[in-house]
């Protein structure tokens, strides 16, 4: 397997476009930690983000791992360009020619973008750690290690939706066309959700219960927005009337959800290329 992942990355840090993509995906999520000097300060309006408890453990796990998983698309470029580059530039036939098996070059992808998401989890632990015990009212060990499931759940998120790229650069060819149609499938997505929620059952929760098994929706339901957790948020729509009290944890059924179409969409991947004729 070492063998297969050193081939893959080579390909990557050889490619300029690719190399570029994936060093500015990893400054952004370092990006995060400027949140923190966010202040304005406006006669008696005070607004200071790290102030507000974003950083506290262990909020601060929840909040980054939302924050950080918008940043996937910089490396969903990256697979369906890689995936791209192979048949552009024929380096899947070659690599076939030179004896890797199809079954090898799947796994070869798999562990490519299952690197990125432990990479990714890794960078985001650390650099929460660090901004938490800097900003953090609770700096606790057993405050600390609360809620470290939202990182389990953010590596579940990534490793899915860049298989659901990979298996997209797979069956286009084309990078272009391969975004197009993530693109494209979001948006069916979004009609089912609401055609769903207010045509089919617009006053019960059967939409949810159906949707949650599409790929995006799962992926979303895996770490859900932590905005309304925040005690500011919680008063303003208490004065306004909007209820913030829900289940912010993470969904485990969503996990699972997640899991089986990320081994799903490495399957389809395989047998798409078992039976193309390259």
């Amino acid at each position: 397997m070492k063998r297969l992942l050193s081939i893959e990355l080579q390909k990557i840090w050889l490619n300029k476009a690719s190399k570029i993509l994936t060093l500015t995906y990893f400054i952004l999520l370092s990006f995060i930690a400027l949140i923190a000097s966010i202040k304005f300060d406006i006669g008696p309006f005070k607004f200071h983000l790290a102030e507000m408890g974003i950083f506290n453990f262990p909020f601060i796990w929840h909040f980054n791992t939302y924050v950080a998983a918008w940043l996937k698309f910089f490396l969903a470029i990256v697979i369906v360009s890689m995936m791209a580059n192979e048949y552009s530039y024929g380096t899947l036939k070659q690599n076939l020619i030179d004896g890797l098996s199809k079954k090898e070059f799947i796994l070869s992808k798999f562990l490519t973008v299952t690197l990125f998401a432990l990479c990714s989890t890794v960078f985001v632990f650390i650099m929460s750690l660090i901004l938490g015990l800097i900003f953090s009212s609770y700096t606790e060990l057993d405050v600390i290690v609360m809620d470290l499931d939202y990182l389990l759940a953010f590596f579940i998120k990534l490793a899915g939706f860049f298989s659901f790229c990979l298996f997209l650069g797979i069956l286009v060819k084309r990078s272009a066309f391969a975004l197009g149609f993530l693109l494209v499938w979001s948006i069916i997505e979004a009609i089912i959700r609401g055609t769903l929620a207010f045509q089919i059952f617009p006053n019960s929760e059967t939409d949810e219960k159906i949707t949650q098994f599409l790929p995006l929706e799962s992926m979303s339901n895996l770490i859900v927005n932590p905005a309304p957790r925040l005690s500011v948020v919680k008063s303003i729509g208490t004065q306004i009337g909007i209820e913030t009290d829900m289940d912010y944890s993470v969904s485990y059924s969503a996990a699972i959800i997640v899991a089986i179409w990320t081994c799903l969409f490495i399957y389809f991947s395989y047998k798409l290329l078992k039976n193309r004729d390259l």
